[in-house]
């Protein structure tokens, strides 16, 4: 399975149709994947959602149309803004100046074209069955298809006042086993999921009525795990958050294409979390990918 072609072929799609109202069903036609898999994979890919590439994509278009002479408003309406000044919001948030500023101030600018890095590491993943288990602990209800989707979980963690969250999951629940599994489990067709950081238990008598709770079923999985960091320095920490990303980044875009299998969508795949990835020269953790062999 060419997850990289074919996130491509979807960005060209939206490349070729950037100044129409496209929607977010038609860019995942192009992949052949459910909804909630494409945008799945492309956030996981891209590191942003579906939507928040198209809409980058066109604020990047648009600066360069700006060095055309072009006036502003035939620019936000080009692109499929409702409004000048709603351009122009989208466009100081995103560049941090007003167009006219920019303008002034970027007159060199030339390539606004967006580059992603792409993971070129080879590793190679321990292939595991594990069965079914139980996860509870705490999340947030969100949509995977949303310009908002991959800023949700960090908003919710950040934002919360009271306890923390994982010394409170521990206490209450008292696994037998340390470590946190984080996982994206999908509710529905258009793309409404649940995003949950737990600890897996033998069953649910415990839980309070503010934890969620998730039952991952019998799998196949080929599990990587991360390149080893230090994080004894709190600053180290986005270090870590950046390889969690690249590895994810290259098993769809890089390890799928030249392997025996492809992802099982029946199935959840997971973040885990143990003692390795706690504030040590070399940490690391375990991404758990459902697969099956090809045919």
């Amino acid at each position: 399975m060419n997850y990289r072609k074919d996130i491509e072929k979807c960005i060209k799609f939206i490349e070729d149709h950037i100044k129409e109202n496209i929607t977010i069903e038609e860019v995942a036609s192009q992949s052949g994947y459910s909804l909630y898999h494409f945008c799945r994979v492309f956030s996981l890919c891209k590191g942003l959602s579906v939507m928040e590439y198209i809409r980058g994509r066109r604020l990047s278009l648009s600066a360069t149309e700006l060095f055309k002479g072009r006036k502003i408003i035939d620019i936000a309406f080009d692109y499929g803004f409702e409004t000048p000044s709603g351009f122009a919001k989208a466009f100081r948030k995103a560049f941090g100046y007003s167009p006219t500023q920019y303008m002034i101030r970027m007159a060199r600018y030339a390539d606004t074209k967006i580059a992603f890095e792409v993971g070129g590491y080879i590793m190679n993943p321990v292939i595991v069955k594990r069965p079914a288990f139980k996860v509870a602990g705490y999340g947030i209800k969100t949509n995977i298809t949303g310009v908002t989707y991959t800023k949700d979980i960090a908003s919710f963690w950040s934002n919360y006042n009271g306890e923390n969250l994982e010394s409170k999951m521990y206490r209450i629940l008292n696994p037998a086993k340390h470590g946190e599994v984080g996982l994206c489990v999908p509710l529905s067709e258009d793309g409404n999921a649940i995003y949950l950081l737990g600890v897996i238990v033998d069953d649910f008598s415990k839980v309070e009525e503010n934890m969620l709770t998730v039952e991952v079923p019998e799998a196949e999985y080929a599990v990587f795990t991360t390149t080893p960091v230090d994080t004894t320095n709190d600053k180290e920490q986005k270090e870590f958050a950046k390889i969690i990303a690249s590895t994810w980044k290259y098993i769809f875009e890089d390890w799928f294409k030249d392997s025996e299998y492809v992802y099982d969508e029946g199935k959840i795949d997971f973040e885990f979390y143990d003692e390795r990835c706690h504030h040590r020269k070399d940490t690391v953790m375990d991404i758990y990918i459902p697969i099956r062999k090809v045919k």
